[in-house]
């Protein structure tokens, strides 16, 4: 029978992915750029509100410019309207004590500012700016009206000359889509590159958007950082979960392998839990889990966000010289972005370093196992695997697993 040391199961950690994203985003600057006949639409300003409440609680510095359809519109008063709606949904109990106090009381009303005034001579962009850096140095937030055509160019320079930490395009398309209508989680510069050639973003199904890609070219190149593009309803699940509702954008490969170190192991230990409570790992203990981390590559998302963990486990095969994948994950995000072709590639690449035979997994889920078969693996009998494996494990479970084996060459001289 199982000891207690072998059953337990990492357990979640309060510090969740919200608080892990608003740690990210403590004492940076977002700037957000939004069309103000979005947030008219029914909960759209309440959706920006309490994502607003939460990022100045939390002691980030936020810019929100808001575009306004020129016809028919009068700045000013479009500018007292946006401040009373927005006032009353941000200042707060948790929020108040970021805001200067006027005349005794807390108030953000110094933090709204109509923008298509403002004039550096010819440069507008330079009036921004300096707007920007005045209010931000006394107090969290800056809300500027634009005249809408300008909106998207604006924030990308405006994003860009700060360096901001990120730039939140809020869209009613929402995410990129594919020509299939794929949901695109990532794109990367190269990908930009590639739909702005001539006629690629027609043929995509995206001419309709090429402004707003040539916008966030901009801006990474400009040096923020990463792009996200989302709908206002879907703003908070794209800045704090894991699974985000648009598309992210970052200058870098989208997505990179490297062995994990000790800095990693909170944010995977947090996967390994997540990946235990939806049924995709098994549970393990505190002992097997340290393992996977000791002898695991993660995938990095831009600056340190992790996509998935795989652990590659030798020591028990040492004699044999057979390697087993163990605790492969990865987060829903990132389900249809070869994540996890890319973890189980870097772990091969470290089995044929190390002059393994051959390398095993083993799985109770069927769309594991064709994951794994379109990696290179076959299914085999649990006795083509080391009976080392199986030394105290549950037979019941080990009737339901299928055992997949990848057999291993040296890799060829280039010159071969």
């Amino acid at each position: 029978m199982a000891t207690r040391a072998q059953t337990i199961t990492i357990a979640a950690d309060e510090f969740g992915e919200k608080e892990f994203y608003l740690d990210e985003f403590h004492a940076r600057t977002l700037c957000f750029a939004v069309a103000l006949t979005d947030g008219e639409r029914p909960g759209g300003f309440e959706s920006l509100g309490r994502v607003l409440r939460d990022l100045i609680a939390n002691e980030t510095r936020v810019i929100v410019l808001v575009g306004v359809p020129e016809r028919g519109r009068d700045l000013r008063a479009e500018l007292g309207r946006v401040r009373r709606r927005l006032q009353r949904l941000v200042l707060t109990d948790d929020t108040a004590r970021r805001f200067p106090a006027v005349r005794g009381r807390r108030s953000a009303s110094e933090s709204f500012v109509d923008l298509s005034r403002q004039r550096v001579g010819a440069d507008e962009l330079a009036a921004s700016l300096t707007i920007a850096w005045v209010t931000l140095r006394k107090q969290p937030l800056l809300v500027g009206l634009v005249e809408e055509h300008r909106l998207v160019d604006l924030a990308q320079r405006l994003a860009g000359r700060l360096r901001v930490h990120k730039l939140i395009l809020v869209q009613e398309t929402g995410g990129v889509t594919s020509a299939a209508g794929t949901p695109l989680s990532f794109m990367d510069e190269p990908m930009l590159e590639a739909v702005l050639q001539p006629g690629q973003a027609e043929w995509a199904g995206l001419s309709g958007r090429r402004d707003t890609f040539e916008a966030v070219r901009a801006a990474l190149v400009g040096g923020v950082r990463a792009v996200n593009l989302c709908t206002l309803d879907g703003l908070a699940r794209e800045l704090y979960t894991y699974e985000g509702s648009g598309t992210l954008f970052t200058r870098e490969d989208y997505c990179r392998i490297e062995r994990l170190g000790i800095d990693d192991f909170e944010e995977v230990e947090r996967l390994i839990a997540r990946g235990q409570r939806e049924g995709y790992l098994k549970p393990r203990s505190a002992t097997e889990v340290a393992r996977i981390l000791i002898n695991g590559f993660g995938a990095e998302i831009g600056s340190h966000h992790f996509a998935g963990v795989c652990g590659l486990e030798i020591d028990a095969y040492r004699l044999e010289r057979v390697g087993e994948i163990v605790g492969l994950y990865t987060i829903t995000r990132f389900k249809g972005e070869g994540v996890g072709g890319r973890l189980i590639a870097r772990a091969l690449a470290e089995a044929r370093a190390l002059g393994l035979r051959y390398v095993f997994a083993c799985t109770i889920d069927e769309r594991a196992r064709v994951f794994f078969e379109r990696q290179g693996f076959v299914r085999v009998s649990p006795d083509d695997v080391p009976a080392t494996k199986w030394v105290g494990y549950e037979r019941q479970r080990r009737a339901r697993l299928r055992v997949l084996r990848c057999d291993l060459s040296p890799e060829r001289p280039a010159d071969a």
